[in-house]
């Protein structure tokens, strides 16, 4: 039984959400092609769905934890998209004042921890987390996403094993889009069934349509209600799709266009689209003005970034260490 029902507005709220994520990943693809954008770039058009569900059913107090494909989730949390968009550009004021651009989105104001380039690092860190907030009795939970490829790291497993013997309030997360960069789950696994590594520390573990607002947020519904009554960590395999390449350097040319369309047949954003259509919950003219509402939030970000300062050398030195006059070797 979902604790939070899924709604009329609930499907109003995805929509928003979900367009704003795709016409900013857009958006950020065009300019990263004209070199506004430099270094990685991963964008997350296809995935939408696993980030809708997932706000849909937490609350803001909640962290959220990922790896490099940040962009979409911070968004959802509430990160602006000036600030995102200041980020990619390297700007002052970026949600990480410029100096971590796209892979490394963090806002402590909206719970959202990362944002983290090292494949699996976010996995322990994620427990970390929730291991905070079972320890102060705040009652928040952690969600840890992750990539397919990610799962094969040590990490995972050391954290799975101590997330279970302290009964850590964390969601681990596995966004299976199908590739680890290039490489097919087929390719990296004997047991292409990525949520059964829970069940072996005995941990509550299933598979998520990722295409699916609906399933993905009765899933994290059921495990967060089981982290918040107290009953320890859960690992949830979504299986999504990304239409892009695994970075904007990736041309794709691992997997067939057909196997592509199939997955566009199952765009996340149109099928939330069709439901507020059939049931009459919205009509044309609310599309018209929500579509026209994020244009205008994504081009107004794009004229933030360019208007804003890149960082003064003097940054360097600050947000490393909580000392502010630790003793930099300076010459």
């Amino acid at each position: 039984m979902s604790s939070i029902a899924i709604t009329k507005e609930t499907y109003l709220q995805w929509y928003e959400q979900m367009y704003l994520m795709r016409k900013f990943e857009e958006r950020s693809g065009q300019l990263y092609g004209q070199q506004k954008i430099r270094g990685f770039c991963h964008l997350y058009i296809g995935q939408e769905a696993v980030a809708a569900g997932a706000l849909s059913a937490t609350l803001p107090k909640d962290g959220f934890i990922t790896a490099y494909r940040d962009h979409a989730l911070a968004l959802g949390k509430g990160v602006s998209a000036r600030e995102c968009m200041a980020e990619l550009y390297g700007k002052e004021t970026g949600c990480s004042k410029g100096k971590g651009g796209s892979m490394h989105f963090f806002s402590k104001e909206h719970n959202f921890y990362g944002g983290h380039g090292i494949v699996g690092g976010q996995i322990p860190l994620g427990a970390g987390i929730a291991f905070a907030s079972q320890y102060k009795g705040d009652d928040a939970v952690c969600l840890c996403f992750m990539g397919d490829g990610a799962v094969r790291q040590g990490a995972l497993n050391e954290t799975f094993n101590m997330a279970m013997i302290w009964n850590i309030p964390v969601i681990f997360i596995c966004e299976n889009n199908g590739y680890a960069m290039g490489t097919s789950v087929q390719r990296t696994t004997n047991m292409p069934d990525i949520y059964k590594i829970g069940l072996g520390f005995d941990m509550p573990s299933e598979p998520v349509d990722g295409m699916s607002c609906e399933a993905v947020h009765e899933a994290i519904d059921r495990a967060v209600q089981r982290a918040r009554a107290g009953e320890g960590p859960s690992f949830l395999e979504i299986r999504t799709y990304r239409y892009k390449g695994h970075s904007m350097s990736d041309p794709a040319k691992y997997r067939t266009k057909e196997e592509v369309e199939e997955y566009k047949a199952k765009d996340p954003v149109e099928q939330v689209k069709n439901t507020i259509l059939t049931n009459k919950y919205a009509d044309e003219a609310w599309f018209e003005e929500i579509e026209a509402k994020v244009k205008e939030i994504v081009e107004d970000s794009v004229k933030f970034a360019e208007e804003s300062n890149y960082p003064d050398p003097s940054e360097l030195y600050k947000d490393v260490y909580v000392q502010e006059d630790y003793p930099y070797v300076m010459d």
